[in-house]
């Protein structure tokens, strides 16, 4: 345990820096180091840590109650790939003037379409009716991790 001024001379002599660990305790706590290396390590540390982290996304693939079959597989297809990506799929069916008196075509639909992914997908947020528009959110069974060389 030193005093301030003996910490400081100390770090001086060897060319380092003084540097307040914890200022909250009694005494406070200080490290002689070398902090332009300190910082550096620590930027290294944060961007290996953000690189690990898997951040999801939220898309969405949108519908119309009379959506033909082809429509339906290709955008099946893609809230596949979405899937397998590890992002969330918003799937949303959209009602457009006199569609909105048939809405269990829509629901039919959704259903049809979840069911479509139901090896690679699990539903978070049941259909939900809101305004004009019928969603459900369905997200990865298994986050699949891509590793780069």
């Amino acid at each position: 345990m030193y005093s301030s001024r003996d910490a400081l001379k100390k770090a001086q002599e060897q060319g380092l820096d003084l540097i307040e660990i914890a200022p909250q305790a009694k005494p406070p706590v200080c490290k002689i180091i070398d902090f332009g290396k300190f910082q550096y390590e620590q930027q290294k540390r944060d961007k290996i840590q953000k690189k690990k982290q898997h951040v999801t996304v939220l898309k969405e693939i949108r519908l119309h109650p009379n959506t033909d079959t082809h429509d339906f597989e290709f955008k099946s297809r893609h809230a596949e790939k979405f899937l397998n990506d590890g992002n969330k799929v918003k799937v949303s069916v959209i009602f457009k003037g006199r569609e909105l008196a048939y809405k269990d075509h829509g629901k039919e639909l959704l259903v049809k379409f979840i069911a479509s992914l139901e090896e690679v997908a699990i539903v978070e947020h049941e259909i939900k009716f809101e305004g004009r528009t019928m969603h459900a959110i369905l997200q990865p069974k298994k986050i699949k991790v891509k590793k780069t060389k």
